[in-house]
């Protein structure tokens, strides 16, 4: 270990000797750990080479021997729930000691934002923080790290819930953890490895990523597969490069703002457009852009209102070579006053300099945000459409990326997931999934290798529970393909999975929020899964009807549901029927239809489609839809045909 080599050379320099290494145990072995009960308990770390490790517990002693690498390992036996213990490691002369330590059950949380989101950022935070007196609960927060190869050691350390803590706990994490104390009456511990806008390659080990099929590792740059440090070394110049040209912007040097700059050969883009749907990506760096608007004789010398609508991340603007705005910061409005004077008949030259320093770049308001506004009559002259461009400083150019957790597979599973690989478990729950949706046919392979991955890791197939994605962006006025809901189904998919389980939540999300704060809800079905599966509460109805079977019917396509509990409902009938299916014919084109509830089937039919042959149901980003059980649980989205979707396609 680096970690043993450094304590080693340090004793040397300070007159030792490198037969005295530090005794060491990871820092997950901390004073108010949660050990995992009912089950034997892998203890480790590092120490002199040949010296005997002793860990006692309770009274009894477990002893072992450092190897030659310094390792070691003891295996305590199964525990009931309880505590508090004290954990006391001992080898030549040196004693480490663990206070307060429980045994109960322990899961990992993992996933992208949802998952991260604390819970002084959900519903009611300031009820939830003031009550949050569980001194049985406790959580592990693991930094956010990434690694080239797998980590032995991430620092972290345990925090009680209590009013002072809890607001920084994955808010998901908490209430599944809050459900699961109150109804078992054990210590529960959450580990939360989370970061926002990942996407699932890079929580899997490369020995689950490499047999891959290759269309799923395309988009990956080909030296940070084979050598990620030397990608790094390398992707480092290239930044200095890159930051060099920035610096010295050739643009500004070249004078682009002045209105006789010649344009003739730039390329063009649309305004509003962000980078990250055209050519560039996920550059970042300069970009100028010009825009030729005549005007007439009326707005010669009038002042004006520039309007630039949103732009990611900065920008400086120019009216016929003359300054009239500067802003840095995707949420502002751009809107600059043209001074007296600047303005004249005929053509005028209005000039921005974009900068993008994080994610999607560019112009990214509606378009009627962008116009030129002249004198006090207010006319308006549209800036939305073709503009010129041309790139100054951008890193795709240089061959830099910023390095950030998606930039190749198994940076985070190296940093964040492998130090507690062998750290019992009782199992995962998992928020992931919104930045796949655009490859969501592929998701249908790479989730339940991810699953399958951890389990092989663990060495057990613990349960795996995972959120189903959200309801977001506004409903459809007719029924269209939809990533999301193709992910949704990829998601559905890996519950052929043995001991899986998901939570479907379509119905508690935020159309224009993709982070929703109800989190107490999405806590509470995740935990119905494990309290039924796990935990032996059989009777507890913990998911949402699903498509058993289905047939046609004349004009009518009729659905008959499984996991209907006491009875199929809707939740919200304010339409009158159920909502959220649509139906088509031969020809492929849903339309959206009525649905009515018989015992444990749905009717469905449309005056549209005379002879329908499929169905679906909510299968859109933001579905509308409002079948459930009595128990208030959604019905899982489904379709019955097997056309390719937007994804496959």
């Amino acid at each position: 270990m680096k970690r043993n080599l450094f304590f080693a050379l340090l004793f040397c320099l300070l007159g030792g000797s490198v037969e005295a290494a530090a005794l060491w145990l990871p820092s997950v072995f901390s004073d108010h750990a949660v050990l995992q009960r009912g089950m034997p308990v892998k203890i480790w770390g590092s120490a002199t080479a040949g010296k005997t490790v002793t860990v006692g517990i309770s009274g009894d002693e477990y002893s072992t021997v450092a190897d030659a690498q310094e390792q070691w390992e003891v295996v305590l036996p199964s525990h009931d729930a309880g505590g508090p213990y004290e954990i006391r490691v001992s080898s030549g002369g040196e004693n480490l000691v663990i206070r307060d330590v429980l045994f109960g059950e322990v899961w990992l949380c993992s996933g992208q934002s949802n998952m991260e989101f604390r819970v002084k950022e959900a519903y009611d935070a300031a009820n939830e923080m003031k009550r949050a007196d569980y001194p049985m609960i406790r959580a592990v927060n693991v930094p956010h790290v990434m690694a080239g190869s797998p980590q032995d050691e991430v620092e972290v350390k345990w925090e009680i819930c209590s009013p002072a803590t809890v607001g920084n706990f994955t808010a998901v994490g908490y209430f599944y953890a809050l459900n699961l104390h109150e109804e078992l009456n054990v210590p529960v511990g959450i580990i939360n490895a989370s970061w926002g806008s990942t996407g699932v390659r890079t929580w899997m080990s490369r020995e689950a990523f490499d047999p891959l099929p290759e269309r799923m590792k395309s988009d990956y740059d080909p030296l940070a597969l084979e050598d990620y440090g030397r990608f790094q070394r390398e992707n480092a110049e290239k930044k200095q490069r890159f930051e060099q040209a920035l610096a010295h912007d050739k643009g500004m040097a070249g004078k682009w703002y002045e209105p006789d700059t010649d344009i003739s050969g730039w390329e063009e883009m649309n305004v509003p457009g962000a980078w990250v749907s055209t050519a560039l990506g996920n550059s970042l760096g300069n970009v100028w852009y010009c825009r030729k608007v005549q005007l007439p004789e009326s707005a010669k010398g009038r002042p004006g209102i520039l309007s630039l609508g949103i732009i990611d991340d900065g920008d400086v603007a120019w009216v016929n070579g003359v300054k009239v705005g500067e802003s840095r910061g995707a949420g502002k409005r751009r809107i600059y006053e043209v001074p007296q004077g600047v303005l004249k008949a005929g053509e005028n030259a209005v000039v921005v300099q974009v900068n993008n320093f994080s994610y999607t770049g560019g112009f990214i308001s509606v378009p009627d945000d962008y116009y030129l506004e002249t004198g006090d009559d207010k006319v308006r002259y549209a800036l939305s459409g073709k503009w010129k461009c041309r790139k100054s400083a951008v890193s795709m150019d240089f061959g830099y990326c910023e390095l950030l957790p998606n930039i190749a597979p198994a940076l985070l599973y190296n940093a964040m997931i492998h130090p507690f690989v062998d750290y019992g478990i009782r199992g995962a729950i998992w928020y992931q999934g919104e930045h796949d949706t655009r490859r969501a046919y592929d998701y249908r392979t790479l989730f339940p290798a991810l699953i399958e991955d951890w389990r092989k890791q663990w060495g057990y197939d613990f349960p795996f529970y995972w959120v189903s994605l959200a309801n977001m962006n506004p409903e459809d006025q007719a029924p269209r393909e939809s990533q999301w809901a193709e992910l949704r189904e990829a998601q559905t998919m890996a519950l052929s999975l043995p001991n899986t389980g998901q939570a479907v939540i379509y119905d508690i999300g935020d159309a224009l929020n993709i982070h929703p704060v109800n989190k107490q809800e999405v806590g509470r079905r995740l935990a119905l899964l494990a309290r039924n599966n796990v935990y032996g509460e059989k009777d507890l109805v913990c998911e949402g009807p699903v498509c058993d079977s289905f047939r046609i019917d004349g004009d009518k396509i009729i659905v008959r549901f499984a996991n209907t509990g006491k009875g199929l409902c809707v939740k919200d009938n304010k339409y009158g029927y159920v909502t959220g299916f649509s139906i088509a014919g031969a020809d492929r084109k849903f339309e959206w239809a009525k649905a009515s509830i018989r015992g444990d089937e749905v009717v469905v039919h449309s005056g549209k489609v005379k002879e329908p042959v499929a169905v679906r149901y909510a299968w859109s980003d933001n579905p509308g839809a409002n079948l459930c059980n009595e128990e208030g649980l959604m019905a899982v989205p489904f379709r019955t045909d097997t056309w390719k979707g937007c994804t496959e396609k």
